[in-house]
């Protein structure tokens, strides 16, 4: 018998036995929770961390007019602004600061991918943060938009409810877990990757410019 016979063999073997070999239940006891509860300082402060550690650029902003400010600081000098449909009307309004122009984006009306690509930038709002990662989760909500207007455009401003920052993976599956069905993405950085020489590259499969606004 060659080696791809006996292989073969061998997995036809295995998968006979596992028919007729009684499986237990999986274990489900994932930790639930941490030490501190969803949107409390310690669980921010960590999400924070995580995310700067990314080399993603975060404000913190405790009021509305703050968060306002800080979409105006964070897209910077782009002049042109991807915005999903649904994404909140003051946000816009702070997006188109400064002249710039936003092109709105719905699953009705979508932007074609070739002139994404030509935007400078997108604002969305996001479902929920993971501390314990630093991990931002979009799931395709009108304030959220599809997922290529998250995914073309080289910078990404995200604004990132406190109250929605969740300390574990878990805790997080448990919510998404609602709506299942709902396109997400989950974004831990800035997109990157590197070659056999460990050299970083951006940008390679999302928005190499990260920014986040961590709201009241």
């Amino acid at each position: 018998m060659d080696a791809r016979s006996a292989i073969l063999a061998r997995a036809r073997d295995a998968i006979s036995r596992s028919q007729t070999r009684p499986v237990g239940a999986v274990p489900r006891d994932y930790i639930r929770s941490g030490e501190n509860p969803p949107g409390s300082p310690p669980v921010v402060d960590e999400m924070i961390e995580k995310l700067e550690d990314y080399s993603a650029s975060v404000v913190v902003a405790p009021q509305d007019a703050a968060i306002l400010e800080a979409i105006d600081e964070l897209l910077g000098p782009a002049r042109t602004v991807v915005v999903p449909a649904g994404l909140p009307s003051h946000y816009k309004e702070a997006a188109a600061r400064s002249g710039r122009e936003l092109w709105e984006d719905s699953r009705e009306e979508p932007i074609a991918t070739l002139r994404l690509d030509e935007a400078d930038a997108v604002l969305t709002c996001s479902r929920l943060g993971i501390s314990i990662s630093g991990t931002i989760v979009l799931d395709g909500e009108p304030d959220q938009g599809r997922r290529a207007i998250s995914l073309v455009p080289d910078k990404h401003v995200v604004v990132l409810e406190r109250e929605s920052i969740v300390p574990t993976v878990p805790q997080a599956v448990d919510i998404l877990g609602e709506h299942p069905a709902r396109p997400m993405t989950w974004i831990a950085g800035p997109s990157a990757t590197s070659d056999i020489e460990l050299v970083r590259v951006n940008g390679v499969h999302g928005p190499r410019d990260l920014r986040v606004v961590v709201a009241h």
